[in-house]
């Protein structure tokens, strides 16, 4: 009886060894399907409730995309007719190839102009060379500075620096914001909504980098989830991000990019 009941035990290990292997696969065949997901968000505010809807512009905001490619099965997703494309920093990392960068690059332009800022990761692959890129497509690179956009020059948009790998200057990002009617901000760094808030009230804030803690188990991660919060006539905006770092999984907080309707 004890070797019958020790036979049972090796089954029952087994058992379990192989429900746990089988649990896994799946587990992480689904963070891997996870990951590469092209969700695109919509999201409306009013900026100006004493003119609703006599004026409306409409962005498409993107962080984070490391190492994905952006191709036409995404852009066919974002049926607005966009007014500007901004780039939220980490559009790539230390070895991507030059040459997806650069596609991506020009599949975001066939959307609408393009602003970049610059995450913590992009002067991996050399400054130089994304400034290049950037350039080829007629974007513009927000360093610490702000400007109008075309057909809209009631609004400016301000952006930053990274912390990590540049230099942030809140004060050269807001010098002469006053002259804009309504303002969008752009930051890879959530943190740095409060230090430009103690400066200054932007309409809409953008920014990435926390990929939304990227591996959450319920309500437990790395990081807090994305969200996109309204408050009053201001709105911000933290992306969970469209790619991945360190191993492309994803549990709980899901890849996204976004399209904003913003009524004026």
């Amino acid at each position: 009886m004890p070797f019958l009941n020790e036979g049972w035990g090796i089954i029952t290990i087994s058992k379990l060894i192989y429900s746990f292997l089988i649990f896994s696969t799946v587990l992480i065949s689904y963070m891997i399907v996870n990951a590469f997901r092209r969700n695109v968000l919509f999201h409306e505010i009013t900026a100006d409730s004493a003119h609703a809807k006599d004026r409306s512009l409409t962005l498409f905001f993107i962080s984070d995309v490391h190492r994905r490619k952006i191709d036409n099965n995404l852009l066919q997703k974002i049926k607005n007719e966009i007014d500007i494309v901004i780039i939220g920093g980490d559009l790539t990392e230390r070895g991507v190839p030059l040459k997806r960068i650069s596609k991506n690059v020009e599949n975001l332009s066939s959307l609408a102009p393009i602003y970049f800022i610059w995450g913590n990761n992009d002067r991996e692959v050399g400054e130089i060379e994304i400034r290049k890129i950037i350039a080829r497509y007629n974007g513009k690179i927000l360093d610490n500075e702000n400007t109008t956009f075309p057909g809209h020059p009631t609004w400016g948009i301000l952006g930053t620096d990274d912390p990590s790998n540049g230099s942030p200057d809140i004060a050269a990002t807001l010098r002469n914001v006053d002259c804009y009617e309504k303002t969008i901000l752009v930051t890879h760094t959530p943190s740095l909504f409060r230090k430009v808030e103690l400066e200054f009230q932007p309409d809409l804030m953008l920014a990435g980098h926390t990929h939304g803690g990227q591996i959450r188990i319920g309500k437990f991660g790395l990081f807090e989830k994305g969200s996109f919060i309204i408050d009053g006539n201001r709105a911000k905006l933290i992306s969970n991000g469209f790619g991945t770092t360190s191993l492309p999984l994803r549990l709980g907080a899901d890849s996204e990019c976004h399209v904003i309707k913003v009524n004026y």
